[in-house]
């Protein structure tokens, strides 16, 4: 029998390894399910891990049948003398793979399994523990899960372990950094979260880089929550971005985090050397195997909103979350932190909405949507009118990060003073005491 199957009438089935004629040259790799399959145009994924899509197939000779998703498992090996740490997997693209039979990405099935693709970890750490508290896409999370993980960073590092390791999503790795700044209070000693923008089955995956300088960070002598990704857009070097300063600025690039308003607290290369840029992080407790942390979990939230400005927005929607129960509201405004003050038709000023949350005890933010700089409500008469109406400043934080702190600050007292006392105070490094040029666009 011919072994070459047409496009019509019979398909291929997505999985299947195949190989394709077309225009006189030959590809092979792995059939990808596809919308255009009917026209004729197919993707497949090639040996190199990238994908093709290939029009006006001739041929599609069938090498091997589809088969069912497995992934490797690798084995664990403590080592001495190496930091002795913990692996905490959430999810997320960098613990997962494509199925090539349905297109859909899958979560692999146990953290060992995500080792499988980075040997040269064991080199560098002694993973003592892996934990697996969810496995979720981080947009999907909510305070419960950032508890659940700075629960069991806790646990581990009062156990003496050296540092903690967190693999997660990306979409909003950079919420789940800054709750854990505030939620770890007092720590001495390392905690990475690391994420990666392309899955393990991927050419170009990330991920693998991203945990080896993560490891390397055990060993950084800074004890804080940083974000560890990639530099630049090559596999050259890793940032380890203070949790309280960073944020995703692209949707799919691999150095889609950079730091705002400071600097990063280390530059890491994959052969472990580290080169710290920030210049006063905190400096992590001395030796490996130094002993049990002291620090302390203070992890209660409070019902919060994050609302941006926009030319026409409805001042009743900061109504709507003051009857929703949310104790804060963090607004999101233009420039140095403008919302709509004194507009030709007076309904539309937002100040008397403001006034009403201020008067039932909601506590409200100005943060600003240029990200870069800081909050000054002294420029401009509208500011002054914003400050009056009972508005706080975010300062230099960035709308996430300020989003965060408010309903963790809400979440240690009930007394909104207190509560705007703890918000407009340092907690984490999050408040930069001047802005330096060098720090746009880092």
């Amino acid at each position: 029998m011919d072994p070459r199957i047409t496009m019509q009438p019979q398909k291929p089935q997505p999985g299947a390894r195949v190989r394709v004629t077309a225009n006189d040259v030959t590809y092979e790799g792995i059939l990808l399910p596809s919308a255009e399959m009917g026209t004729g145009n197919i993707l497949l994924k090639l040996d190199s891990g990238y994908n093709i899509g290939i029009d006006k197939t001739s041929t599609i000779e069938v090498l091997a049948p589809p088969k069912e998703l497995s992934f490797p498992i690798a084995k664990l090996q403590q080592k001495k003398g190496l930091p002795r740490i913990a692996l905490i997997a959430t999810g997320g693209t960098i613990g997962s793979r494509v199925d090539y039979r349905t297109g859909g990405v899958h979560m692999l099935l146990t953290p060992e399994q995500l080792l499988f693709n980075v040997p040269e970890l064991q080199g560098i750490v002694s993973i003592e523990t892996i934990e697996r508290p969810f496995a979720i896409a981080s947009e999907d999370m909510y305070f419960e899960e950032w508890q659940e993980i700075a629960r069991q960073v806790v646990a581990a590092l009062q156990s003496g372990l050296d540092g903690v390791i967190i693999t997660h999503g990306t979409d909003t790795l950079h919420y789940t950094a800054a709750a854990l700044s505030f939620m770890l209070q007092g720590l001495d000693k390392p905690v990475a979260l690391v994420g990666g923008q392309r899955s393990s089955d991927r050419g170009s995956f990330d991920g693998a880089m991203n945990l080896v300088c993560a490891a390397h960070y055990m060993s950084s002598g800074i004890g804080e929550v940083a974000l560890v990704m990639h530099a630049g857009s090559d596999d050259d070097a890793c940032l380890a971005i203070r949790g309280t300063t960073a944020r995703k600025m692209h949707t799919s690039r691999r150095d889609a985090f950079r730091p705002v308003n400071q600097l990063p607290l280390a530059k890491i290369w994959p052969d472990g050397k580290i080169e710290r840029i920030h210049p006063d992080p905190r400096p992590a407790s001395q030796g490996a195997s130094h002993g049990r942390s002291k620090v302390i979990l203070k992890d209660s939230f409070a019902k919060v909103a994050l609302v941006k400005l926009f030319p026409g927005a409805d001042p009743e929607v900061l109504d709507f979350h003051r009857k929703q129960g949310c104790k804060g509201i963090v607004l999101e405004g233009t420039g140095l932190g403008h919302v709509i003050t004194q507009p030709q038709d007076a309904s539309r000023s937002w100040i008397p909405a403001i006034q009403r949350c201020a008067e039932a005890g909601v506590l409200i933010v100005i943060s600003s949507q240029c990200l870069y700089g800081r909050i000054n409500q002294q420029v401009y008469s509208n500011l002054r009118i914003l400050h009056q109406a009972g508005a706080i400043s975010a300062q230099s934080m960035t709308p996430e990060c300020a989003y965060v702190k408010l309903s963790w600050a809400l979440g240690q007292t009930t007394d909104k003073d207190k509560a705007a006392g703890v918000f407009t105070s340092d907690i984490a490094g999050e408040i930069a005491e001047r802005t330096l040029h060098e720090t746009f666009l880092y």
